[in-house]
């Protein structure tokens, strides 16, 4: 009986310490009306983003809808602009939009690259960081500033140095010869794409350096110990890794090259006549018709040219970002099969 008297205390403690004590209940540090206000404010900006875009498309078509009765999808592929007779065709803005932003692209593409993959793989330590920030602040300079330095500064020398040799270097060549023609003046086509090759690099360096410094170190790492050199890390781990971004910082270049209207405004000639397809002939861009006709022209065919103009390149820049995103979704069902 003792035995027992004894035994029943260590018992009782032993189920106090294996009942779990309960705790008070958690008080919400916040209203109940908090989460509610704050949804509605994020559906609210959603749809404010939604109506803003069907408001732009709405009013590009409403302002556009006289040159579209007049000359509807044939507007594309009209090369006459003469206000004077108040007949308008978008071909040469058209042409002069994608030539600049194509070349604009082939030269900014690779350059880029390049800058990436120093800063990432090659540059030593001490240089990393003033070189990445030299480049960000190109980011920065006004595009009114790099078309004053096209026009005063790299037209000159391109005429000089580049587009005379050429003209006396491919002179009677039938394909050539008609690629370097014009008068030796330093602005056309090639200027703007350069120019716009300079703005846009900042911006694509830029992404393709920081989705580079997202690959995991023991990737690389591993790859360097088995023997590989850098540039098949590069090709073999790097990009694989990271084509997403690059692609992605290609297509924030091209939007930008696309949508740039002062720097190019400056270098580009302003004609709105194509006389042959030379890489220095003087052109127009849509957004530099638009910045220099715009303020200008009449009520009727003249301002609803310009609208359509507008319209086209809202509609060009809706294409390139479809089919950016379509070809990133394929490459990430791509990745998701693999895996």
């Amino acid at each position: 009986m003792p035995a027992t008297l004894s035994a029943s205390p260590r018992n009782d403690n032993t189920m106090q310490r294996s009942v779990p004590q309960s705790r008070p209940p958690v008080r919400r540090r916040s209203a109940p009306w908090a989460d509610t206000a704050f949804s509605l404010l994020a559906h609210a900006a959603a749809v404010l983003t939604l109506a803003l875009l069907a408001g732009i498309i709405a009013s590009l078509v409403v302002g556009a809808a006289p040159a579209i009765r007049e000359y509807g999808l044939s507007f594309l592929w009209r090369s006459e602009w003469d206000p004077v007779k108040d007949s308008y065709g978008g071909l040469v803005m058209i042409y002069g939009t994608l030539m600049t932003s194509f070349i604009a692209l082939l030269i900014a593409v690779p350059v880029s690259f390049g800058i990436a993959l120093f800063l990432t793989e090659l540059s030593p330590r001490w240089l990393k960081r003033p070189l990445g920030i030299a480049i960000e602040l190109l980011a920065a300079v006004p595009s009114i500033v790099y078309g004053m330095w096209g026009l005063l500064v790299f037209g000159p020398i391109l005429a000089t140095y580049v587009q005379a040799p050429l003209q006396r270097l491919f002179t009677g060549v039938p394909l050539l010869g008609a690629l370097v023609s014009g008068p030796p003046v330093g602005i056309g086509i090639l200027s703007a794409g350069i120019i716009l090759a300079i703005m846009v690099i900042p911006f694509i360096a830029s992404v393709m350096r920081d989705v580079f410094d997202v690959t995991p170190p023991m990737l690389k790492e591993s790859a360097y110990a088995l023997g590989s050199t850098t540039w098949e890390v590069v090709s073999q781990i790097v990009l694989p890794f990271t084509k997403t971004g690059v692609i992605g910082g290609i297509m924030l270049g091209l939007g930008r090259a696309l949508g740039e209207t002062m720097a190019v405004t400056f270098v580009i000639g302003n004609t709105n006549q194509l006389n042959s397809l030379s890489l220095f002939e003087a052109a127009n861009s849509i957004s530099s018709a638009l910045a220099n006709e715009f303020a200008e022209a009449g009520q009727g065919l003249h301002q609803a040219s310009l609208i359509y103009l507008g319209l086209v390149l809202f509609f060009i820049t809706f294409v390139v970002l479809s089919l950016s995103k379509l070809l990133l979704s394929r490459l990430k069902r791509n990745e998701g099969g693999r895996t």
